[in-house]
């Protein structure tokens, strides 16, 4: 019995750590930003190929999607903003196949986070749609998604 709750609090530490980015959710500002500039200083430093980005990013958002839905149970509250795992992953997709150069890496901040901020309509009843991880998670990708249109737009110009 006594193991099992070991191993319950464990997965729920686990969820927290991974849904907060190792708790850089826990910013008392910006807490989105932070985990956007989390997974743009990786993308910076790794610069994984592109076989590796889809892993990377398949391999985030299935774990993204369960870890949020515990610390959203977890915490109370709808997709509390300590929860940063799905910006980190809508910025993995607004970079995804593209240069992972200075000006596509920066480019990809900005604008994801100006579409993760403004939430234009089809991207906010996205968030309505879904519940749970999955609510939280696809309200980014599409923003990634936006993003990554535009940029693939600009470098076929």
């Amino acid at each position: 019995m006594i193991q099992y709750y070991a191993m319950k609090n464990f997965c729920r530490i686990l969820s927290k750590s991974i849904s907060t980015v190792f708790f850089i959710g826990y910013v008392p500002f910006a807490p989105g930003t932070f985990g956007s500039l989390a997974a743009m200083l990786f993308v910076w430093t790794f610069k994984p190929d592109i076989a590796w980005q889809a892993i990377i990013l398949i391999f985030c958002f299935i774990i993204g999607v369960k870890s949020a839905h515990i610390t959203e149970q977890e915490l109370g509250g709808k997709d509390n903003q300590c929860i940063v795992i799905d910006e980190f992953v809508g910025y993995l997709v607004s970079i995804f196949l593209l240069p992972l150069n200075f000006g596509y890496i920066i480019s990809a901040f900005f604008l994801f986070r100006f579409f993760d901020i403004l939430k234009p309509p089809p991207i906010r009843n996205m968030e309505k749609w879904l519940c749970g991880g999955m609510g939280i998670m696809i309200d980014d990708v599409a923003a990634g998604i936006f993003s990554n249109i535009i940029l693939q737009v600009w470098r076929l110009i």
